[in-house]
């Protein structure tokens, strides 16, 4: 994943006023934690901000008074109804430099036809350089048939990166319309409402 330059501007003035004002001015408040350091308030572009932000896992080389410093987003708060972005929490990497991130998963291809697909987890969590994120995993099930599961350790891991996730961790399974399993539910759901039905009929006749 390449990195995403972007401008901060180191800030003194705290509080939601403060950060109504900058958000006025088409900015963002950030904090910038890690490596032992005292924590960093700055301001981010708004627009370019929300851009590099679309991606959960974005590297930002930030420019602050003229030093380039690398950071991940932590914490990402928008607004809950018009979507804007209301602050930051960034952390410091290095580059070569071991994070955990979770790397969202990439369908590719059609399972066999009739067949329906269960995704029981859209992300996997792994170890990886904080500079060669992935930007997806992707997950090939073309021509799968009824039956096929697929654990988070089945998931191909580009190189470098260590799967982090619980191993046994059902990924997705590939089923069709009135399986065996669907059957035995449906059966189990029918005997379940004859025996009220019975229950019933007794309570009546006595």
């Amino acid at each position: 994943m390449a990195e995403v330059k972007l401008s901060a501007e180191t800030r003194s003035e705290f509080g939601k006023g403060a950060a109504r004002r900058l958000r006025r001015e088409n900015k963002v408040p950030a904090v910038l934690y890690g490596h032992g350091t005292d924590p960093v308030h700055v301001s981010l572009p708004g627009h370019e901000t929300m851009l590099a932000l679309k991606n959960s896992n974005a590297l930002l080389a930030l420019e602050i008074e003229g030093k380039k410093q690398l950071a991940l987003p932590k914490d990402v708060q928008r607004h809950a109804t018009k979507g804007f972005i209301k602050h930051v929490d960034l952390i410091l990497v290095r580059s070569g430099e071991k994070v955990t991130v979770d790397v969202p998963l990439h369908l590719v291809g059609s399972p066999v036809s009739g067949t329906i697909v269960t995704q029981d987890m859209t992300t996997i969590s792994v170890e990886v350089e904080a500079t060669h994120i992935p930007k997806s995993i992707e997950l090939d099930i073309d021509g799968a048939g009824e039956g096929t599961h697929i654990n988070a350790a089945d998931v191909k891991l580009p190189e470098g990166a260590t799967l982090v996730s619980d191993p046994e961790a059902l990924v997705l399974l590939i089923s069709t319309p009135g399986s065996s399993s669907d059957a035995a539910d449906e059966a189990a759901v029918a005997a379940d409402a004859e025996a009220q039905a019975a229950g019933a009929a007794a309570a009546t006749e006595a």
